[in-house]
């Protein structure tokens, strides 16, 4: 009996530490994979008059280090601080108006550890400010100049918020009619703009250039390349409930996605993206389509991660401006 005894003594000693093993390694996940980063130091001088194209590390991007900025360059912008729909968040923006006081307006929302200093929202805004339109460049939460509450995201599950907010922003003090607002997002930003789509039915056209499509799916694939051990990404979510009461699997683009419907939207996926899949581009679309909408999807060829704005500048923004043209400026 007493080896009996010993022995369960034993394994119930193992299964703790092995218990407690994999709570300490799903925080250290949790904390790595969405802990933000300041924007980086070289970005300062960024802003909608002068920019240049520079990686997450400040250098500038390979096999573009000479791309000239100049054509996207827009006016003097008015700095704007604008409520999100959750109450107690403040985000700072730029809104760039047009020449036309009747133009229809595009918010764009920058990706992970980013800010609307990012040449990735520079330059499509410059595309768009170029051909009539207003924009609105915004930090989301936990980003830039806007409110921090934890330091970490939680994959546009909270940060839609922000963007309803500023899209009511638009209509309540710049009197814009929801149908003259498109929403367009990169990266992290495309997730939180199709998040927000799908919950207010009246977003009239939404824009997504690389967004995942399931957040605990992209924890997962992360895993696997740094090689760790999937496994690890269920209790990601976990510590994420625990620690900041930040539910990553509440919801997601795919699922908003089914929500679009009929209304305008475009994918927009570098082929060769190790970041985030292109399947996910193509699971958005599918998604899309079996609620009867019909998005359209422009697959980069040669392009990582966010980069087909810069690979093939010309035509991104033939597809970016005769989008929203088609959209929010009838």
């Amino acid at each position: 009996m007493r080896t009996q005894r010993i022995l369960v003594g034993s394994g119930v000693a193992v299964a703790t530490l092995m218990v407690a093993g994999y709570g300490i390694a799903s925080v250290v996940v949790y904390n790595r994979l969405t802990r933000i980063k300041t924007c980086p130091v070289a970005w300062a001088s960024n802003d909608p008059t002068a920019f240049r194209v520079l990686s997450a590390d400040g250098g500038p991007v390979a096999g573009h280090e000479n791309f000239d900025t100049t054509p996207y360059s827009m006016p003097v912008p008015e700095d704007v601080t604008i409520p999100s729909r959750d109450p107690g968040i403040e985000l700072r923006g730029w809104y760039v108006p047009s020449a036309a006081a009747d133009a229809p307006v595009v918010v764009i929302a920058h990706g992970l550890s980013a800010c609307r200093r990012d040449h990735t929202v520079l330059l499509p805004a410059g595309m768009l400010h170029r051909n009539g339109f207003a924009v609105l460049l915004v930090d989301l939460r936990e980003h830039g100049e806007s409110t921090i509450e934890d330091g970490h995201y939680a994959g546009g599950t909270e940060e839609y918020l922000d963007i309803l907010g500023v899209w009511d922003w638009l209509q309540e003090v710049r009197g814009v009619a929801p149908a003259r607002i498109g929403l367009a997002g990169i990266s992290l930003g495309a997730a939180t703009v199709l998040i927000a789509t799908g919950h207010e039915p009246r977003v009239a056209a939404v824009w997504a250039d690389s967004s995942y499509a399931d957040l605990p799916a992209y924890i997962r694939d992360q895993l696997a390349r740094d090689g760790y051990p999937t496994v690890l990404g269920l209790g990601a979510v976990l510590a994420g409930r625990i620690l900041h009461g930040d539910d990553l699997a509440a919801d997601s683009p795919i699922s908003n996605a089914r929500r679009i419907g009929a209304r305008p939207f475009f994918i927009t996926h570098g082929e060769l993206d190790r970041l985030i899949k292109v399947a996910d581009g193509r699971d958005l679309a599918a998604a899309a389509e079996a609620d009867g909408g019909a998005p359209q999807m422009w697959i980069a060829p040669g392009s990582g991660h966010t980069q087909a704005m810069i690979d093939q500048p010309d035509e991104y923004e033939r597809r970016l401006v005769a989008f929203f043209q088609a959209s929010i400026a009838r």
